[in-house]
Formats: structure tokens, sequence, C-alpha cells
């Protein structure tokens, strides 16, 4: 393979490669936009969002301010007994919740939240506890 060859190869990737990096810049400049776009419909949406709790009725406040509540209600359980190891449904009776399967399952849930977060440690498969 002589130079000039090897040149003329050398320009054909060059050029090749200049005409990759082109569409990938319109593909951003193009992505770019759309992101705008989407991010501006989101503020939107979080703006009617405030405008419509801003609206709502009292019960719906209560309805939006009640898990929170539970949520405390299970940390200050938790605080209050920092050594006792609690199952769901002696959980669930200490706090007067209802022990039927789906509330049970409910609290599950926001038992494995508080674990994700921290807050609880899970020393056992449904056994939980502050964590210290």
């Amino acid at each position: 393979m002589n130079v000039t060859e090897l040149l003329r190869l050398l320009q054909a990737e060059h050029d090749e490669t200049a005409a990759r990096a082109d569409g990938l810049r319109e593909q951003i400049e193009q992505l770019t936009r759309a992101l705008a776009d989407i991010e501006a419909r989101l503020a939107e949406i979080v703006t009617t969002r405030k405008v419509i709790d801003g609206l709502a009725l009292p019960d719906h406040a209560q309805a939006c301010e009640e898990p929170a509540t539970v949520y405390q209600r299970i940390v200050t359980a938790f605080n209050e007994h920092p050594r006792r190891v609690f199952q769901v449904r002696d959980l669930h009776e200490l706090l007067g919740l209802p022990t039927d399967e789906p509330s049970i399952n409910v609290t599950r849930s926001r038992l494995g939240r508080l674990v994700r977060q921290g807050l609880l440690d899970q020393p056992g498969r449904g056994r939980y506890q502050k964590r210290t």
C-alpha cells in the first residue's frame, strides 16, 4: 500500500466519521428540543396540581394526609419501643389498626419503605425493629 492510497483511505474514514458526528449533533438538538417541551409540560402539570390542591375540599385534604399520619404513628410506636421486635399483626394491635389481610399488606409495604429509608431494621422475615 502506497502513501497516496493510505491518504485516500484516511480521508474516506475522516469524511464518514464527520458525517456520523453531524448526524449525532442533529439528534442531540432534536432531543434537546423534545426535552425542553416535556419539561415545560411537567411545569404546567405541577402548576395545575397546585391550583387543584388549593381548591380541593377539606375531605380530600384529610384523605391525602392520612397515609402520612399512619407513617407517623408507626414511627412513633417504634420510637416508644426501641428494642422491641414487632410483627405486623402485633403492630396493628398496638396501633388499633384493622387486622384484615389487605390492611396488613399495606403496612408491610410501609414498613419495607421505612427499612429502605434506614429508619427500621428487619432482623428476620416479617419482623421489624427500630434501627439502633
